[in-house]
C-alpha cells in the first residue's frame, strides 16, 4: 500500500553560531561544503530504492542556515529528490533562511525550482538584542527579505521569533510580535529562550537580564492572546497560523507519521523505527564515501513506546488525545490518564472538546510537568495490568467498547 513520506535535509553551516544555539552546527567551515554536498546527494541517491512504495509529500531543509550553504546547491539536492523519490507535484517545500545570507536572486531561483515555504529567521524587531545574542541581521533586514520574498512569489512565509532573550521586556516583546504581524506572515513560530550548558548564554542563566520564569510566562500568555485577536491559531505550544497554513512536515512528527532524514545528526522514524545519523559533519562525509556506518542510534519502538510517544507529541498541539487513537496503538485501559485529565480541568490546566483533551495556554506553560505525571500514569497503570493486549478477553472488550 501507497504511503506519505517527509523528507528532513539538514545544511549543518552557519556563517557564525548565535549564543543562544545548542543545535548541530558548525561555523566557519565554507571549505567542507563542496564535500557535504557530494556526500548528500549520494546518501539521498543510495537510499532511494528503500522508500519505493512512498509518496513524498512535504521536504523540509533545516540546520544551520540553508540560505548561507547556497541556493544552487539548494537546488541540486531538490532535483535529486525528485529525480530519485516519487515527490509530489503539490509537496510543501520547506527552506530555512536568515536575511543577512538571502538575496532576490537565490529566492527566484529557489521559487523556480518548486520551493514554496520559507521559515525566516527574524528572532527579534530590537537590533540591540539581536546583536546581542549573536545575529548577524538587523530587523531591516527581515523586512527587506519579506519584500523579496513576496516579489519571488513566496505567499507562504513563516517567522521564527523568540521571547525571554537578555534584556528584553514585555513591552519589547509586544513591539516585535506587532513588527512581524505587520508583515502579514503565514505562520509564526515563538519560542521562549531556552539556555542550553554549552552555549556563551550560559554564564547569564539566572542573572538580572535574562527574564525570569514569571516573566516568560506573562509574555507567552500575551502571545496567545494577541495572535489569537489577530486571526493565528495556536496549534502547537510555539506554532500559530492563519487558517490552512500550518506546517505540513512539522505536523508529522507530532503525529508520529513516517519521515526519513538525511544529513549529519539528521533523524528519521519509518514504522517503528527510529534511527539518526552521526553528528558531526566529517564523520558523516568519511562515512559515506566509504561506505561506513552512518547510523549513531537505532530502536525498534514497541507499542507501549509509540503509545508513550503519541502522549508525549500529541500534547503538544492544540488538538490534543483521544482514548480512541490511544488505544488503537496500545491495547490497555485509558482511564487512569482520563482521572488525571479531569483533576487538570479543575485547575484551569485542560480541556475536553469533542472527545479529545488538550491543555489549555496555562496547561501548556506547564506541559514539561504535565506530560510526565500522565506518562508516569500510563507507565503505573502497565505494571499494574502488565500486557492486556495480550488477553483476549480485554482485547474484545475494547473491540466492543469501539
Amino acid at each position: 500500500m501507497d504511503k506519505n513520506v517527509g523528507i528532513y535535509i539538514h545544511i549543518p553551516f552557519c556563517a557564525s553560531r548565535c549564543k543562544y544555539c545548542d543545535f548541530c552546527t558548525v561555523a566557519d567551515c565554507d571549505l567542507l561544503m563542496p564535500r557535504y554536498h557530494n556526500a548528500l546527494i549520494k546518501h539521498i541517491k543510495e537510499f532511494a530504492p528503500r522508500l519505493a512504495g512512498y509518496y513524498v509529500d512535504t521536504v523540509y531543509f533545516g540546520g544551520g542556515t540553508p540560505s548561507y550553504y547556497g541556493a544552487k546547491r539548494l537546488v541540486k539536492i531538490f532535483d535529486t529528490l525528485k529525480n530519485h523519490y516519487d515527490v509530489l507535484v503539490d509537496s510543501e517545500v520547506t527552506v530555512e533562511i536568515n536575511p543577512d545570507s538571502i538575496t532576490q536572486e537565490d529566492l527566484i531561483l529557489l521559487r523556480k525550482a518548486g520551493f514554496n515555504r520559507l521559515s525566516i529567521g527574524a528572532q527579534s524587531a530590537n537590533n540591540e538584542i539581536l546583536k546581542f545574542i549573536g545575529r548577524r541581521h538587523s530587523f531591516e533586514q527581515v523586512e527587506k527579505a519579506v519584500a523579496m520574498a513576496r516579489k519571488a512569489g513566496f505567499e507562504n512565509y513563516s517567522l521564527d521569533l523568540i521571547y525571554g532573550l537578555p534584556n528584553q521586556t514585555r513591552d519589547d516583546w509586544a513591539d516585535t510580535l506587532n513588527r512581524a504581524m505587520r508583515l502579514k506572515p503565514k505562520h509564526l513560530s515563538c519560542y521562549g529562550l531556552k539556555i542550553e550548558e554549552n552555549t556563551p548564554l550560559y554564564a547569564l542563566k539566572g542573572s538580572d537580564i535574562i527574564p525570569d520564569d514569571e516573566a516568560q510566562a506573562d509574555m507567552y500568555l500575551y502571545t496567545v492572546e494577541t495572535l489569537a485577536r489577530f486571526g493565528y491559531h495556536q496549534y502547537e505550544i510555539s506554532n500559530f497560523c492563519k487558517k490552512g497554513y500550518e506546517s505540513k512536515h512539522n505536523l508529522k512528527y507530532w503525529r508520529l507519521e513516517d519521515y526519513a532524514g538525511f544529513g549529519a545528526s539528521a533523524a528519521s522514524n519509518l514504522g517503528n523505527l527510529r534511527y539518526s545519523y552521526v553528528s558531526s559533519p566529517v564523520e558523516y562525509i568519511d562515512a559515506v564515501e566509504s561506505g561506513g556506518e552512518i547510523i549513531a542510534e537505532f530502536e525498534e519502538l514497541s507499542d507501549y513506546d509509540r503509545a508513550s510517544e503519541y502522549l508525549m507529541l500529541g500534547l503538544r498541539t492544540t488538538n490534543g488525545i483521544s482514548a480512541e487513537e490511544y488505544c488503537s496503538i496500545y491495547r490497555c485501559s485509558f482511564e487512569p490518564i482520563d482521572e488525571l485529565f479531569k483533576s487538570y480541568v479543575d485547575k484551569g490546566w485542560a480541556k475536553f472538546v469533542y472527545g479529545r483533551w488538550s491543555f489549555t495556554p496555562k496547561g501548556f506553560l506547564l506541559s514539561n510537568r504535565l506530560i510526565g505525571e500522565v506518562l508516569d500514569t500510563q507507565a503505573e497503570h502497565k505494571l499494574t495490568v502488565g500486557s492486556p493486549w495480550m488477553r483476549s478477553d480485554y482485547y474484545q472488550s475494547l473491540f466492543d467498547e469501539f
